[in-house]
This record gives structure tokens, sequence and C-alpha cells, in this order.
């Protein structure tokens, strides 16, 4: 859980971008999501088949539903038990000058922009194809999802 927090600079701007296994049968897929970084303040992002409303869940937009820096639930029956180790793909740092400034900007608002948030099919629209709808408005991150990311093809244009 703490293996990725030494990565945090408080004085910059920070988004990460991880993935884990879905939640079984489907872990053999996976699963995205972005943690951002404000100069400290630290907030998760990602799409999930089950929707809220509430004031950290907007339909299929959740923040903060789990720890930045641990996996989703292994089995949708419970929550006891959470893929404990994810991968960083990959993250991007600036100033409040810079893109990823933007970035954070822009995925804070994604509830208001997102034009899937009230949908969610297993091969997309889903989490993956939220986060590469934002990649795909910041393509100077150069940050990408893997294969096994399903529907990342399915990003809303």
């Amino acid at each position: 859980m703490d293996e990725f927090q030494h990565l945090v600079n408080k004085q910059e701007y920070q988004v990460f971008l991880f993935t884990c296994p879905a939640i079984f049968p489907f872990s053999f897929a996976l699963h995205s999501w972005f943690v951002v970084n404000k100069k400290g303040i630290i907030s998760r992002w990602e799409v999930f088949q089950k929707p809220k409303q509430n004031e950290t869940s907007w339909g299929h937009i959740h923040k903060n539903f789990y720890p930045p820096f641990v996996g989703i639930a292994i089995f949708s029956f419970t929550e006891k038990y959470l893929w404990r180790r994810p991968s960083l793909v990959g993250y991007v740092e600036g100033n409040e000058q810079s893109f990823v400034c933007q970035m954070t900007e822009f995925i804070e608002s994604s509830p208001k922009s997102y034009p899937c948030r009230d949908k969610y099919y297993l091969k997309g629209p889903n989490s993956n194809s939220y986060i590469e709808w934002l990649l795909e408005h910041f393509p100077e991150s150069k940050l990408s999802l893997p294969n096994r990311a399903f529907g990342k093809n399915k990003a809303p244009k």
C-alpha cells in the first residue's frame, strides 16, 4: 500500500496511472484508474460497474472509492479482499503552468464532461474507456493502457 507513496511530490502536480486485475472471474482483464496529486492533495478517479449518486460518485464515476494505491475488490460480493499489488503504468508531473496541472483539473471535472458517465458495459464503455478518453485529451502525457485493458478502444470521441 505504501509502496508508491515515496513517488508523491507535494510540491508538484502529478497524475499516476495504475492497473490491477479485474474482478474475478474476469481477472484476465485489467481495471485502470488515476491517482491525482495536487501538491499533496491525493485523489483516486475511476469508473465502476455499480453506479452511485453522492458527493463522491457521479453515475459510474467514483472518487476515492478505494485507497489510492491498492487494487479493486477481487470478488464482487465482498470488499474484504482487494488486489494488493497494483501495477504503476506510469506517471507525469509538472507545475502550475504544465499540462499536468490542466490534466488534474480535467480529471476532476470529468463527472460533468465524460459522455458515458451513466453507461457501463463489460466490453465498454467501462473503466478503461474512461481512462482512455482522458488520455486522448492529453497525448503529451505519453501514457497508454496495456493491451489487457479491454474496453479502451470504446472511448467516446
